[in-house]
């Protein structure tokens, strides 16, 4: 049976993600724990989740689970809501499971990145530095769901830090326990210029557009972000950076090339405001497109009708 393009079993398994697992698994920098079993978001700080049930406080609306959400707060169309949640292969029951474990653990890998490789490749990445970053272990393949694994290591080469996106869907989320400070980067520790990315996929598609310039690449470091929001004060930065700077103090200029969106906009600006008195700090998001693998592959294709 088929409803506005969404078939029934969608519908059903929509309804049953509670808004806390979509968080978690889709805007994991926009929830925040305020005590066992109640949480609230960034976004919105009189929004709060308990029991099941969500209600934004300053409009006087509230609903059961994810879909409500979706439809109330982010004004997302049915079929919309209803496609983004039936992609979603975390559970209740598997969140309260995960709740209860702070300790960093990796899922099951497979030995090799075939479907991660084909993923990246298709999207622009440059298949050499794919190679490089599952060579050097930042990249790898979970077993249960072939999703594409970005690891962050700490100084001793110790994984502490883990994001999944999806090779067949939407789903994105960081592994439970993770430390934001130690995202996914590329890094030499004695480099004087880092650039700044919100995810690993635009980090890479702003090396393979590096790689194919034939611009030497490696004598910079690239770190990913693992996502921005707004900030609570103008002196805050996020973790990644803040933690990537105190540890590389030779560093002394900072290239930003978050997304072409409001939040990343934002978070540019609030970066700038931060470091700017200790760093040159230079915004340079992409020329167009929303991100550098949009603008990666608008650049492909671009080529490709020259080459034509």
């Amino acid at each position: 049976m088929q409803f506005l393009n969404v078939s029934k079993d969608q519908i059903e398994r929509a309804r049953q993600v509670d808004l806390v697992t979509y968080l978690k698994a889709f805007e994991p920098e926009n929830i925040v724990k305020i005590s066992d079993g109640t949480y609230s978001t960034v976004e919105h700080d009189s929004l709060k989740i308990s029991n099941g049930m969500w209600h934004w406080f300053s409009h006087h609306i509230g609903g059961k689970g994810a879909l409500d959400y979706l439809l109330k707060v982010k004004a997302f169309s049915f079929v919309q809501a209803v496609n983004l949640l039936s992609a979603c292969p975390v559970t209740e029951s598997y969140r309260e499971e995960n709740d209860r474990k702070d300790e960093f653990e990796l899922p099951e890998l497979k030995e090799n990145i075939k479907e991660v490789k084909s993923y990246l490749t298709k999207r622009g990445i440059d298949k050499d530095l794919i190679e490089l970053c599952h060579n050097k272990r930042l990249l790898f393949e979970d077993a249960e769901y072939h999703n594409c694994l970005f690891i962050g290591l700490d100084s001793n080469g110790v994984p502490r830090y883990g994001t999944l996106r999806s090779t067949m869907t939407d789903f994105k989320r960081e592994l439970y326990g993770s430390d934001k400070r130690y995202s996914f980067r590329l890094a030499s520790n004695n480099a004087k210029t880092v650039h700044v990315f919100e995810s690993p996929i635009d980090l890479l598609s702003f090396v393979t557009l590096e790689i194919k310039k034939r611009r030497d690449w490696k004598r910079d470091d690239y770190l990913s972000l693992g996502g921005v929001y707004k900030a609570g004060n103008k002196e805050d930065v996020p973790l990644a950076l803040q933690k990537y700077l105190e540890d590389n103090p030779n560093v002394k200029t900072v290239y930003l090339h978050l997304d072409n969106d409001e939040i990343g906009r934002a978070a540019s600006r609030q970066i700038i405001e931060a470091l700017s008195d200790r760093y040159e700090v230079l915004d340079m998001p992409p020329p167009y497109g929303k991100d550098f693998n949009e603008y990666l592959q608008k650049e492909i294709q671009n080529r490709k009708e020259i080459e034509r």
